[in-house]
């Protein structure tokens, strides 16, 4: 059974969270370590999840991370990372069933247009999860002073239907996630 426990800088596998952010994002798609760090110690609409498995009594499997934004009426999962020791090995599903029975309402996320083979086949693995595809414009802000937005789509569950909100979720997400007015 897979655990997500909520965590600060302070937690003993919080390297492990860190480390992880660092290979399976890329400097454009994350922010700085130090404003990581403080939202994850002080932004109270921010959560940092580890993600873990019981091997047993006295042994935990580290495999991966989630952080999630509350926002007005919805929850946005910002970044979703396995460890590569376990990629492949049918724990996205596991992870994505465990986030829908721990949060209920509507859960956003972002992903990459269908322009190559990767960004395609992981829109259609969330969709197998129950997510649906909001094919509205959506860029993404940049993280970092200089850097460029890019252009995703925003995905959903929970809901029938985004587009009548679209306009106020797109707004509440580049305010709070990416201080953009």
């Amino acid at each position: 059974m897979l655990t997500f426990t909520k965590i600060q800088t302070n937690h003993k596998h919080y390297d492990f969270v860190e480390e992880l952010l660092h290979q399976s994002f890329p400097l454009n798609e994350r922010r700085d370590d130090d404003c990581q760090r403080f939202n994850t110690d002080n932004n109270p609409l921010f959560h940092c999840y580890l993600i873990t498995e019981n091997v047993d009594e006295k042994e935990e499997s580290l495999i991966g991370l989630i952080t999630v934004w509350e926002l007005n009426g919805f929850r946005y999962v910002e970044h979703l990372a396995t460890s590569p020791a376990i990629r492949n090995k049918g724990y996205g599903k596991l992870i994505m069933e465990a986030l829908k029975k721990k949060f209920s309402g509507i859960i956003i996320l972002e992903v990459e247009r269908p322009e190559d083979e990767i960004s395609k086949r992981r829109i259609e693995f969330y969709k197998r999860c129950g997510f649906s595809l909001c094919e509205k414009d959506y860029i993404q802000p940049a993280y970092r002073k200089g850097g460029e937005g890019v252009p995703l789509y925003l995905m959903y569950i929970g809901t029938d239907n985004i587009d009548p909100q679209y306009p106020e979720i797109r707004n509440e997400i580049y305010q709070k996630v990416y201080n953009v007015n």
